[in-house]
């Protein structure tokens, strides 16, 4: 692979990719035994997410949608379970699906919060 071939694959990743790309090369570089280009130094950009307006009648799937679109620099994967069993509970016990998606909404921006403190190394 060609450093051409690597910058063409950069180029198609979000920006949040891009910066967890840019993380793992120094750190492979830096625990081959190297030194961080002095490039490193930059600052650390971390995406803000999204305003998506909330509508008023919303249902849970499409604020899922909707949190999804906000968040496109958060790993779903890592909130699956807390969201799918809040979906899941909801579903059954008949909740108000208003109220299923402001938990949904703190759910999101708690692993955001967490998102950013990790990036920002604290």
């Amino acid at each position: 692979m060609s450093s051409r071939d690597l910058l063409d694959l950069f180029g198609q990743l979000d920006a949040a990719r891009q910066q967890t790309l840019l993380a793992f090369a120094r750190f492979l570089l830096t625990e081959g035994g190297g030194r961080p280009p002095a490039a490193s130094a930059a600052p650390l950009v971390i995406p803000e997410p999204e305003h998506i307006e909330r509508p008023a009648q919303e249902s849970i799937v499409a604020g899922l949608k909707r949190l999804a679109k906000t968040y496109p620099m958060l790993d779903k994967s890592e909130m699956l379970g807390a969201t799918s069993d809040l979906v899941a509970t909801s579903l059954l016990q008949g909740a108000e699906p208003a109220a299923v998606i402001d938990r949904l909404e703190e759910i999101f921006a708690q692993h955001y919060q967490r998102f950013r403190d990790m990036r920002q190394g604290g």
